[in-house]
């Protein structure tokens, strides 16, 4: 079957399509909606619905919005798959290195931190959300703390699985779907027992979990060469950074008049927000043309600077120094290398960062200052963004990752330190931590998407982003069951995998500043 033919083949389908896709975001909305009544219900109450009964308006939504999604899903399964690619085979996407970046460029960047916001800002919410959790639940923290353990299980499961769809729906189709789930996990807001907070925010954790490593997927395939490493970081780092910056602007403005529920609730908006925004995604060309959209995938290389052409005998030479086709043992030392590095960054940022502030009270310190260390971790963050984005782009990938880990292993060294002289101030161990986390955040899923083939690029990517959450989910556990060791001891035991995958990286790490991704391919 010739491209043509399968284009063909696909018009009625892809109309088809789009209508179920419609259909099925309409009917998740409106179960969705059909909950909404319950939590106005409760407003004499302070909104608080512990206990209610549920009534078969809200049975019948959560009926709808499980229908819904399988009817979106089934609007964004590809067809003709098999010949699709076979007809597409013989074509490779041509992006020129010294393209300049256009206006589609800026736009998509922009959405893909829009999206990213959206994305971050639900399970940033879960820390404002567990205070008032406690109290309407009337159980122990560390019974309520069983809601942030499995949505961050959901988000390691989403993480590995939407990057498992990505390479078989396409990098758009797969974040519109998982907006899809995003809006039908609204109604864990109107939930009324504790067992069902977590089952919903499980299913919201799936749901967010793949945004990232997705986005970092799209982003490489459609940015220039030249400009591809400073825009990955960039626009990986202001999503996560402003995410965080959201939850607390929506706990703030919304929780004392509405309650903890209402930090569900606005997965409603922000879910259908993220669905419109679709509407400025582009698919990866290359996506377009194993699908057969020939015509689709022309008008997305001539708005992004690249060109179609015939597949040439032989590879051209890679464009940076040692930096060719990753297979076998060296691709997987590779990921090993990078996921190594992401589990001890989800122990420092779900572990230590998190219990450091208690254990300094603990030790004599004003509430004030460790409250001040919250708060300027945010402020933190936005320069190290920017600097690692400079470093990574004009430096060394490789090195700048590797100068990150360096700086998080020297905070730990402090905190090391200032557990045993009992003394001194803990301002620079937690920015060494600080800087240390974020620049590796920034650095370290764009690093993974320019690493890997293709036809793995996403589902790579978003293990690795699984095991930074994994990271974070043995700490939760400790947390859950109230084994938290001393912070020397916490401190001591993460510097073993973060010196491991510095050497790891070092070693087995490769420059990508610059490169052509074709040169990742086998041929």
């Amino acid at each position: 079957m010739t491209i043509a033919a399968a284009a063909r083949s696909n018009v009625l389908s892809d109309r088809q399509a789009v209508w179920a896709f419609t259909l099925g975001c309409c009917a998740v909305t409106l179960g969705v909606l059909a909950h909404v009544p319950a939590f106005l219900m409760a407003r004499a109450m302070h909104y608080r619905l512990a206990g209610m009964p549920m009534g078969g308006e809200m049975i019948a939504g959560m009926a709808l919005i499980i229908v819904g999604v399988a009817i979106a899903g089934y609007g964004l399964l590809p067809r003709n798959v098999a010949a699709q690619r076979q007809a597409a085979a013989a074509i490779v996407m041509m992006a020129p290195e010294d393209a300049p970046l256009g206006w589609q460029h800026w736009r998509l960047m922009t959405v893909l931190v829009v999206a990213l916001v959206i994305d971050v800002m639900k399970p940033a919410s879960l820390g404002f959300a567990v205070v008032g959790m406690v109290d309407e639940y009337g159980v122990p923290k560390a019974t309520v703390s069983l809601v942030p353990f499995f949505a961050l299980l959901g988000t390691v499961t989403g993480s590995f699985l939407w990057g498992v769809i990505a390479d078989i729906y396409g990098r758009k189709a797969s974040i519109l779907l998982s907006a899809v789930m995003f809006v039908g996990t609204s109604i864990c807001g109107a939930m009324p027992s504790l067992a069902w907070n977590i089952a919903m925010c499980f299913i919201m954790g799936l749901a967010a979990g793949g945004m990232l490593p997705v986005t970092y997927a799209l982003l490489a395939e459609m940015m220039p060469n030249r400009h591809r490493g400073w825009a990955l970081v960039l626009v990986g780092g202001l999503g996560a950074v402003g995410g965080y910056f959201a939850a607390s602007g929506a706990s703030a403005l919304l929780q004392p008049v509405f309650g903890w529920r209402v930090l569900w609730l606005i997965n409603l908006p922000t879910g259908l927000t993220l669905i419109l925004l679709g509407g400025l995604i582009p698919e990866s060309a290359k996506f377009l043309l194993a699908r057969g959209r020939v015509h689709e995938a022309e008008r997305v290389m001539r708005l992004f600077g690249s060109r179609a052409e015939a597949s040439p005998p032989r590879r051209t030479p890679p464009t940076a120094p040692g930096y060719g086709a990753l297979t076998g043992a060296r691709l997987v030392a590779k990921i090993a290398a990078l996921s190594v590095c992401a589990l001890a960054w989800g122990l420092v940022n779900f572990g230590l960062l998190l219990w450091l502030p208690a254990d300094l009270v603990a030790k004599g310190y004003s509430i004030g200052v460790s409250s001040r260390l919250l708060a300027e971790s945010a402020l933190i963050a936005c320069p190290t963004v920017l600097i690692a984005a400079l470093l990574y782009s004009r430096w060394s990938s490789k090195w700048a990752l590797v100068t990150m880990i360096g700086v998080t292993l020297a905070g730990l060294a402090l905190v090391l330190r200032l557990e045993a002289t009992r003394g001194g101030s803990p301002v620079w161990p937690v920015a060494l931590l600080i800087v240390g986390t974020n620049g590796i955040i920034a650095i370290l899923l764009p690093y993974a998407a320019e690493s890997v083939p293709l036809g793995i690029r996403a589902r790579a990517t978003g293990w690795i982003a699984a095991c930074t959450k994994g990271g974070g989910l043995l700490a939760q556990a400790l947390s859950i069951s109230g084994s938290v060791p001393s912070m020397g001891i916490v401190a001591g035991a993460i510097m073993v995998p973060a010196a491991a995958s510095m050497l790891l990286v070092a070693v087995f790490g490769r420059e990508t500043r610059g490169a052509d991704l074709r040169d990742l391919e086998a041929g």
